[in-house]
């Protein structure tokens, strides 16, 4: 059995052997907790609610223990490590209180007077949820509790690169908490990826555009469902009437939050001619101020941490370059940092436009492109232009307007004043347009139900022995 060496971004040492699995052993588990799937689902909602709520509790004892992981396999800042644990407890909390509710029978209105009808939620017996690394904790969590909550059991493979504080947290799920065996993890890469699709019900990725195409089709084949989050490309117009204090330190803390590693967060920015200098002006000296590392000692004196992957340092390396070698500006930062580690100071560009990769492709990293715009329309024109639809946000004095502008933004999620929060209000849909995603990730009930198919029940209160359509006709 070979292993994923797991290494660590702050300074390249590896911290961790991780045993990969094969597809024999895909299969098998995915046999075994498929066989214990239908025992789960007869607890109920409030037998699974009760689980859950220990797990929640083990979360909520072990977070620190929990974040120094994080940190250690991703090389976030600890603020950014900091929301992990917080979240994932946000989030089961709230599907112990929601879901059973959410999954409640429908009684529809019956057009034939002695006819009652039910719509049944059934989960789909075995979800399979491959998430990405930018998130290790969060993303399942994103998933999982809603689907076992849905009464589904679970086949999780985290990233390759960051498959610790998952696996730690699946671990006490069977043996901390003690619970029933319907939650397991398998680690690998594309291969171990395509058994886990292979061998479930359902599939929910969150990852690149073409590697959740491969999903999708592999999927089709075998006549599944799957839910996809992909790319973002989010946009933030900032109008001439905002507030510019808070304009510029949402912009610039929803461009580098998670060192800019976030579908949802922005990545283009278009500020309208009248305070366009002032703006640049503001977010270049905020940006300067932002403190680069990880420092696990002193954890509170870093703002923005290291880049995860190798590869992922030289895409934003490759799209700041580009910019440049185009006719881009840099105005802070610009380059990887001195020292050990996957590091890229916060970069803010100006001077860019709509043929730089900086502005058309995912970056996903701690830069900033500012466009100059003449007006709302030609911010609202230049947002449209892009195969990504996840979030955008817009920046203005009149909340009215800007909801009105956001309806033309084509965006799953828009934030009028803010950035990066809907995924926080659990009750809305998070979801994206065109090449963001298919269906929706999770919240309210969307988010549960997609874990379940409908089923119509029918039952006749009056009883006569033939019916007018039954045969004889006419008789």
């Amino acid at each position: 059995m070979s292993n994923l060496t797991v290494t660590s971004p702050s300074d390249g040492s590896t911290i961790a052997e991780v045993p990969v699995n094969t597809v024999a052993e895909v299969t098998e588990l995915a046999a075994r907790l498929r066989s214990n799937q239908q025992a789960w689902q007869e607890l109920g909602p409030d037998g699974r609610a009760e689980w859950l709520g220990r797990w929640l509790e083990w979360i909520a004892q072990n977070a620190e223990r929990l974040i120094a992981m994080i940190q250690a396999e991703t090389g976030k800042a600890y603020g950014d490590a900091a929301s992990e644990p917080g979240y994932a407890q946000l989030v089961v909390s709230y599907w112990i209180q929601n879901g059973g509710r959410l999954l409640a029978d429908e009684q529809p209105q019956s057009t034939i007077p002695h006819q009652r009808l039910i719509i049944e939620h059934s989960p789909y017996p075995l979800v399979g949820v491959i998430t990405p690394w930018n998130w290790p904790l969060t993303m399942p969590m994103l998933d999982i509790p809603a689907a076992l909550m849905a009464g589904s059991a679970v086949l999780s493979k985290p990233s390759e690169f960051t498959p610790l504080a998952w696996a730690e947290v699946v671990r006490a799920w069977q043996e901390e908490v003690g619970a029933p065996d319907v939650l397991g993890i398998v680690n690998g890469g594309a291969e171990i990826g395509e058994a886990v699709v292979d061998s479930v019900d359902m599939v929910q990725f969150t990852g690149s555009v073409r590697t959740g195409r491969a999903v999708a089709v592999r999927a089709a084949t075998r006549l599944i469902p799957c839910g996809l989050e992909l790319g973002g490309k989010d946009p933030a117009i900032v109008l001439a009437d905002a507030d510019l204090e808070r304009a510029v330190n949402g912009v610039l803390w929803g461009a580098c939050v998670n060192t800019g590693q976030g579908c949802s967060a922005i990545e283009r920015v278009y500020v309208e001619a009248p305070i366009y200098d002032r703006f640049v002006e503001m977010i270049v000296d905020k940006a300067k101020e932002l403190r680069l590392g990880t420092d696990v000692a002193q954890p509170l004196t870093r703002d923005v941490g290291s880049m995860a992957t190798r590869a992922q340092l030289e895409i934003v390396e490759r799209h700041v370059a580009d910019a440049v070698a185009a006719g881009a500006r840099v105005l802070v930062g610009g380059s990887r940092a001195e020292g050990p580690g996957w590091y890229f100071e916060p970069t803010v560009l100006v001077d860019v436009d709509h043929t730089m990769s900086v502005m058309r492709e995912e970056t996903f990293g701690p830069v900033v492109p500012i466009m100059k715009v003449a007006d709302a329309d030609e911010a609202m024109r230049l947002a449209n232009d892009s195969e990504f639809g996840l979030c955008g946000s817009i920046w203005t004095g009149d909340r009215d307007r800007g909801i009105a502008l956001g309806r033309r933004l084509e965006v799953g999620a828009l934030c009028v004043n803010d950035a990066c929060v809907t995924n926080f209000q659990l009750d809305l849909p998070s979801g994206g347009w065109k090449n963001s995603g298919i269906g929706v990730r999770f919240g309210g009930a969307s988010g549960i139900l997609k874990y379940t198919r409908p089923r119509a029940i029918l039952s006749t209160l009056e009883e006569p022995a033939t019916e007018p359509h039954w045969y004889p006709f006419g008789g």
